[in-house]
């Protein structure tokens, strides 16, 4: 009989315990969500949340204000919800308890009039979306407090459109998608997807969009509302028993208020009985009556959501535990504020800071860093990258004989020689032609240098430490310093590259062990030449057996003959004939020189006695052998001097040739020897003089320069930005206490 009446106990009582658990957990869900929008982190955790979804005229309002009981909704034509709002509701224990609201904007006013909740929401939507119907991301926050509803969490989305209207933004329609999908890709969420039933279900806005990021349909619920406008003789049937389009969570069939019973003001509680009146009635949903209506979608909404949270809770904590110490340790980069009270405090703390940024500084170059960026090359490493690949492919592309032609080589040879033709090369041409294309080395080994300077003055300006950001003035004196340290350096560095240059262009050295010498550049000529004849001998062979050469000898016997005749008739008449034998030649003009060694005709020539020229009177006295000598020879260096050199002049003979090939040789081996000594020398001295002195001297310039107890007062002046930064992460990390305490209370 005992264990009777406490079964009988047991089964009254139990639904009320699991109703208090299922409210508990919910408003807990409340609570962190509230703690978290103090801070705008409402995010951060993706709370378990009902996302109500739907398209405009849908009746997504109406459901909400039916599950509520009562008119809280801005109504209008277009888009009236243009801001997300967050609708906690909690159940009121007593069933005489007043019903109210309250708005996180103005936590100090409770609102138990709901035509003034309608008036709050629509002034906070018109201040941050404006008066056009532009919409907002930002939510609003509204608890609605009331014995006749469910706690539950819900969040009215603005309804889907397609076209602007008015004044609205022509990208309307893609921010309110972008807004609802920011919303429903919560894994944590569930979709109230909200489909007129007088629409073909595949036509619907809301499930489509449920189905991009819930393609199982598991955590979507539908809602069908308008079942009582469908045409005569149709029902929704198979969507509510899911067959025609399967969710996990099923669908829920509801009749709303009609827009003359929002206008005659009927009573929630009519509308309710009127719905249920419906479904009891209707031949279709009779037999599912109990699964439709909004108080049955109402317990279903609050056992899903109990559901959810329950299975949520330990992740929550996990996460919330992360969150806890990763924001503690943010807070401990921005340091201590009372930590700079102190002339003691303040000493030990500019030491500190100082030694900080000098490790950072040598730890960059040495490649030791702990915040190594994996984006793009930095410190030692892109100093590196500049020695070998930067500084040397600038030295490999200069050419041995840049800017030397064979005239300039030719010219130079013979301007060495002087007056006098030279019997080998000259040693003098090879060092005045080898001297200018060394100083070409110094323009990228300059660059080297500022390359390097460059690097490491962005090494000092880099700085991702954010106890040492909160004091802006210490921050910059220790750029200051730095970076005068390195400006000290420069000159230094500078000058001693261009010493190396100028070293290695003051001596020839012409011992050198790599240098090839004349006997090796005349070899490297022969052993070339060799190269080039094969394939010309080869040709002649080739030549020489073809059926020309019986022509070609019987030319040069005619012209042997020729050679007989022409000497016999010098024998003969005494003088050399400008023919050389022929007969023809006489009508050939004669220049000065062949008439005065007597290569004319006797009978052309004038009487050799006196009385004879006399005698003639067409004869004309010649000129004198000096003045027609002079005239010539005017004549030749005016075209010297006025005249373009021709193409006969500007070809080089062939020993010129080849005096031009073995300086070019020389010039080639001497060059690559002097670059090999640059390219080596120049990154030794450059790490010698400006990065390892910097290195080595960077925390004693900074103690000598900063650690002064006269300037301590002045370099720890805290910035504002990170004070109030270093203000809301510590309100952030009580919050997440706060939240963390809320949820390992409850698992």
């Amino acid at each position: 009989m005992l264990i009777v009446d406490f079964q009988d106990r047991f089964s009254f009582f139990f639904p009320f315990f699991v109703k208090k658990k299922m409210d508990d957990l919910i408003q807990l869900t409340n609570k962190l969500q509230t703690v978290l929008a103090s801070i705008s982190s409402y995010e951060s955790l993706d709370l378990p949340q009902i996302v109500v979804v739907g398209s405009q005229s849908s009746g997504k309002s109406s459901v909400l204000e039916t599950i509520v009981q009562r008119d809280f909704l801005p109504r209008g034509s277009g888009i009236v919800t243009r801001r997300p709002l967050i609708l906690q509701l909690i159940t009121q224990r007593k069933p005489d308890a007043e019903e109210y609201g309250e708005f996180m904007h103005a936590r100090d006013k409770r609102f138990f009039d709901f035509d003034e909740i309608r008036q709050e929401i629509e002034r906070e939507t018109s201040r941050l979306a404006g008066a056009n119907k532009g919409i907002s991301r930002t939510p609003i926050h509204l608890r609605i407090y009331s014995p006749k509803v469910l706690t539950l969490t819900l969040v009215d989305l603005p309804g889907l459109t397609k076209i602007p209207i008015g004044d609205q933004p022509s990208d309307i329609e893609k921010q309110i998608r972008t807004l609802i999908m920011d919303y429903i890709s919560n894994p944590n969420s569930i979709i109230l997807a909200v489909s007129p039933a007088n629409m073909d279900v595949a036509n619907s806005d809301s499930l489509k969009l449920a189905r991009q990021v819930d393609p199982e349909g598991k955590r979507t619920i539908g809602v069908l509302t308008k079942l009582d406008l469908m045409d005569a003789g149709t029902n929704a049937l198979d969507v509510l028993m899911g067959r025609s389009y399967p969710l996990r969570l099923g669908f829920v069939g509801v009749v709303n208020r009609s827009q003359q019973d929002i206008l005659t003001n009927k009573p929630m509680s009519d509308a309710v009985q009127a719905e249920d009146d419906f479904f009891r009635q209707h031949p279709a949903y009779r037999s599912i009556h109990s699964r439709c209506g909004t108080q049955y979608l109402s317990k279903q909404l609050n056992n899903i959501l109990f559901t959810r949270i329950k299975e949520k809770l330990p992740e929550l904590r996990s996460k919330l535990s992360s969150l806890v110490s990763q924001t503690q340790q943010e807070l401990n980069q921005y340091g201590d504020p009372a930590f700079t009270s102190g002339a003691v405090h303040r000493g030990s703390l500019i030491l500190k800071m100082l030694t900080k940024f000098s490790n950072d500084f040598v730890a960059a170059i040495d490649g030791t860093s702990a915040e190594m960026s994996t984006k793009e090359l930095c410190g030692g490493a892109r100093i590196y990258f500049i020695f070998n690949n930067v500084f040397g492919s600038a030295l490999d592309a200069i050419p041995p004989c840049a800017n030397l032609s064979n005239n300039d080589i030719r010219t130079a040879i013979r301007n060495s020689t002087g007056p006098r033709p030279s019997l080998f090369v000259p040693e003098l041409a090879f060092d005045l032609l080898v001297r200018p294309q060394i100083k070409l080395l110094e323009a990228p080994s300059l660059r080297c240098v500022e390359l390097v300077y460059e690097e490491l003055m962005k090494i000092c300006h880099i700085s991702d430490n954010k106890e040492l950001l909160r004091y802006p003035r210490l921050h910059t004196k220790l750029v200051e310093v730095v970076s005068e340290l390195l400006r000290e350096r420069l000159s230094p560095t500078s000058n001693y590259v261009e010493s190396l240059i100028s070293i290695e262009r003051a001596y020839i050295n012409t011992n050198h062990p790599d240098f090839l010498g004349a006997a090796g550049a005349m070899a490297n000529l022969e052993s070339e030449s060799k190269k080039k004849k094969k394939p010309e001998i080869k040709r002649r062979h080739v030549r020489t057996a073809s059926p020309a050469s019986s022509v070609v000898s019987v030319g040069s016997r005619a012209d042997e003959e020729n050679l007989t005749n022409g000497v016999a008739h010098i024998k003969e008449n005494g003088y050399v004939s400008a023919t050389g034998g022929s007969s023809g030649g006489g009508d050939s003009k004669e220049s000065f020189l062949t008439y005065f060694f007597g290569g004319a005709n006797k009978s052309d020539r004038p009487a050799l006695g006196p009385q004879e020229m006399m005698n003639n009177a067409s004869f004309t006295s010649p000129l004198s052998v000096t003045s027609m000598m002079e005239t010539e020879l005017e004549r030749k260096f005016e075209q010297a001097s006025i005249a373009a050199p021709t193409e006969e002049q500007l070809q080089a003979s062939d020993r010129e040739e080849i005096e031009i090939q073995l300086i070019r040789t020389l010039i080639t081996s001497y060059f690559n020897i002097v670059r090999k000594n640059i390219q080596d020398l120049v990154p030794k001295s450059i790490m010698h003089l400006l990065v390892n002195h910097s290195r080595e001297s960077v925390q004693n310039r900074l103690v000598a320069s900063l650690y002064k107890e006269e300037m301590f007062a002045d370099l720890l002046q805290e910035d504002e930005g990170v004070a109030a930064d270093r203000e809301k992460c510590k309100t952030m990390l009580d919050v997440y206490k706060q939240a963390f305490e809320i949820v390992n209370s409850a698992v």
